[in-house]
């Protein structure tokens, strides 16, 4: 006979069963509604970090951006100081070449005063006089070496300011040069999105790398190069000018001492050429003085023959008339004339002989004057002729020189520099 089979286990009540059942349903409506929260959560803070995500990025892109065009802003000014520093170390090296020239074309006036006073210490005798030539001489040697002192210490001037500008344009250059480099890195961050493809995570990217710098100092950096650079400049431009000033100063010394030592030069020589001229003209008397006084101590030497004859002829009458017989040998009329003839022609010459005598020692006297004569002539021909050769040396001097005019309205352009730095960068 077949028998019932109970499943063995506990049993649930009723209730139990209805129990079961409303509470599945209701933790079922209770993880709905969690769920509904959850997701509704989830939609929340999706929209907000998108968003804040969205404005973040734009907020960073516009920084970025701003950040380009601050940097581009100094770029800009330094390139512009950069340019303008190298207009001005071409325009000093012009400026330094012109006054180097200018000094080693003091070295020819110098060799030409030295030359002018070794010729005249060929001089001979009185003409080696100390006139004005000679001071005037001294005086453009002295001129010179100071001129060339002067014009030494404004080219070591130039090469120390062309140091100094090529130091702040190696400033200006480098920040220049870095500020191009921030750039293009600035710009490669501007263009990095989400499907590029060479982003990725990095280590500790918010760390503040090793000499980063505040941007006050950053921003005082680059105004002190620039200030620096406009400085610089503004020196150079005033350096520029005192050297030209210095040249054209130097220029107009040494020609004035060149136009007072040439004109006591000339002078000097219309001196000379008055001196020989009247030595030559006191010369010419001479000799006519001399052919005079020739002649006349011929005559004087005829008239003593001729007083000699006449003396041998009383002396021959006195002597025959003392052969007079006896009585005839008296001392009459005849003896008496005879005698006084005699006498007087002794003392006539002795007269003449004594004139012959000074005639003769004026004529050596004038012969002595004449070789002096002749001598300072030759004195004055040699210094005359070498003054001539000083001249002809100092030709070499008058030498058209080329101006140097400066480029660049330097002045001009100094004045308005920081003014327009200031706009720009403002």
């Amino acid at each position: 006979m077949a028998s019932l089979s109970v499943k063995p286990g506990q049993r649930y009540t009723l209730p139990d069963w209805q129990n079961n059942s409303l509470l599945i349903s209701a933790n079922a409506e209770q993880q709905r509604y969690n769920s509904h929260q959850v997701r509704q959560g989830g939609r929340v803070l999706r929209n907000e970090t998108g968003n804040q995500a969205k404005w973040d990025e734009h907020k960073s892109r516009t920084q970025l951006k701003d950040r380009i065009a601050s940097v581009d802003k100094w770029r800009e000014a330094l390139a512009r100081c950069l340019t303008e520093i190298d207009s001005e170390i071409d325009a000093l090296i012009k400026v330094k070449q012109a006054a180097e020239n200018a000094l080693q074309a003091k070295n020819l006036c110098l060799d030409v005063a030295i030359e002018c006073l070794t010729l005249r210490e060929s001089r001979r005798d009185i003409d080696v006089v100390r006139d004005p030539v000679e001071e005037e001489l001294l005086n453009e040697v002295k001129v010179i070496e100071k001129t060339k002192k002067e014009l030494q210490q404004r080219v070591e001037d130039a090469f120390r300011q062309l140091c100094l500008l090529k130091e702040a344009r190696q400033l200006l250059d480098m920040d220049h040069r870095h500020k191009v480099e921030a750039i293009e890195l600035d710009q490669q961050c501007i263009s990095f999105n989400p499907t590029s493809g060479n982003i990725s995570f990095k280590v500790n990217p918010t760390r503040i790398p090793y000499g980063t710098t505040a941007l006050s100092e950053w921003e005082q950096n680059s105004r002190c190069n620039k200030e620096n650079g406009e400085r610089e400049i503004k020196a150079s431009i005033d350096l520029r000018g005192a050297i030209l000033l210095s040249i054209a100063q130097t220029n107009n010394e040494l020609d004035a001492q060149r136009t007072a030592t040439e004109f006591a030069l000339r002078k000097r020589m219309r001196d000379m050429e008055a001196a020989l001229n009247e030595l030559r003209w006191q010369e010419e008397n001479t000799l006519e003085e001399i052919a005079e006084m020739e002649e006349e101590i011929r005559q004087l030497e005829e008239d003593i023959r001729k007083r000699t004859l006449d003396l041998k002829v009383a002396h021959t009458r006195l002597e025959t008339r003392t052969y007079r017989p006896h009585i005839e040998l008296c001392r009459d009329q005849a003896q008496f004339g005879l005698t006084d003839e005699v006498q007087q022609l002794e003392r006539a010459i002795r007269a003449l002989q004594q004139k012959r005598t000074e005639s003769q020692d004026a004529l050596d006297a004038l012969y002595r004057q004449l070789h002096r004569i002749r001598t300072d002539i030759g004195y004055k021909t040699n210094s005359l002729q070498l003054d001539n050769k000083c001249m002809d040396t100092r030709r070499k001097l008058v030498v058209s020189v080329e101006k140097f005019e400066p480029e660049v309205d330097a002045v001009n352009r100094t004045r308005d520099l920081p003014r327009k730095s200031q706009l720009e960068l403002a």
